[in-house]
């Protein structure tokens, strides 16, 4: 099963007179990483490369920022993918140090940066939602409410109109089930709809 990080855990490694600042940190997608690298940039503007690697939800990337192909992102990538990761973005800030490592010693750099990152990181599983909607009469509102809070369900969205109208999530394992017990709870009153 696929885990994401708790929050950001930084490393910081010399090589050859060069920094190597590396990050790993969670990353909702695409936008979100580059946000981050944006930021990055901004932070250390004396770095010659700001390079990263992402996989999340399907998405993933592997920027060199102007290193020799294929020796920096593609690498850290790995070393995400190695580690069964999702939702995370790995991040390596290089100051050069004016030696040049050739491409065996920045593939080397840039891994070890990523994987002594990832060695104080807290991992958590990656746990897939359901979200759904329905609508209930009135009278039916708190016990609908009740039994999403003892599902371990998010209520999402409430609005009141001729009925009320509930979206929530939970992990998709439970909703299979919390479905069935509410057809019986509310005796057929409650009206599924889809989630938008």
């Amino acid at each position: 099963m696929p885990s994401t990080l708790a929050g950001p855990v930084h490393s910081d490694l010399a090589v050859k007179k060069s920094r190597f600042i590396g990050c790993v940190q969670p990353a909702a997608d695409r936008a979100a990483a580059q946000a981050v690298v944006q930021s990055l940039r901004q932070r250390h503007p004396g770095a010659a490369h700001v390079c990263w690697a992402l996989l999340a939800g399907g998405q993933s990337a592997a920027v060199d920022d102007g290193e020799p192909g294929g020796t920096a992102g593609r690498p850290m990538l790995e070393v995400l993918r190695h580690q069964d990761l999702d939702g995370v973005l790995a991040t390596v800030v290089r100051y050069f140090g004016g030696v040049k490592l050739g491409a065996g010693g920045l593939v080397r750099a840039y891994t070890d940066a990523v994987a002594q990152a990832l060695l104080g990181a807290e991992k958590v599983p990656v746990v897939a939602l359901r979200r759904l909607r329905c609508a209930v009469p009135y009278a039916l509102e708190g016990l609908l409410r009740r039994e999403i809070a003892a599902a371990g369900a998010t209520l999402l969205a409430v609005a009141h109109g001729s009925l009320v109208e509930l979206e929530f999530s939970l992990p998709l394992p439970r909703a299979e089930a919390l479905v069935a017990h509410l057809g019986e709870a509310g005796q057929g009153r409650i009206g599924w709809i889809d989630p938008r």
